[in-house]
């Protein structure tokens, strides 16, 4: 089995959405990094300090074959195309443990997607 990881980086308020999204198109579970970000968009100031919106940074590991299948899904849900909203990508995993109690969903999800 081969897997990839998911990376999302969204404003805070999209973080709960991007979960339940990844989760409906197949993901099994994810980790939540709290981070800032800094985009094309101009800074907000107030008296000289800059306001930056809070941000997440959400990992999936998912089996390979539904990575697109996310990654679609969190576009078109969450819109991430609408500026400032966040981006999602993903890379290979060469190598992964810990994830033996997530190994009988993946499997399933192979089975449907290739028989």
């Amino acid at each position: 089995m081969r897997f990839k990881l998911i990376i999302a980086s969204v404003k805070r308020d999209l973080t709960d959405q991007v979960i339940d999204t990844a989760k409906s198109a197949g993901a099994t579970g994810a980790t939540i990094i709290p981070a800032r970000g800094i985009g094309g968009e101009d800074k907000k100031t107030f008296f000289g300090l800059t306001i930056e919106g809070p941000t997440d940074v959400v990992l999936f590991v998912v089996e390979e074959h539904v990575s697109e299948i996310i990654i679609k899904a969190l576009n078109e849900e969450v819109q991430l195309q609408e500026s400032g909203a966040g981006i999602a990508y993903s890379v290979a995993i060469d190598e992964v443990a810990g994830i033996e109690s997530q190994m009988k969903r993946f499997r399933e999800q192979a089975r449907e997607q290739y028989l």
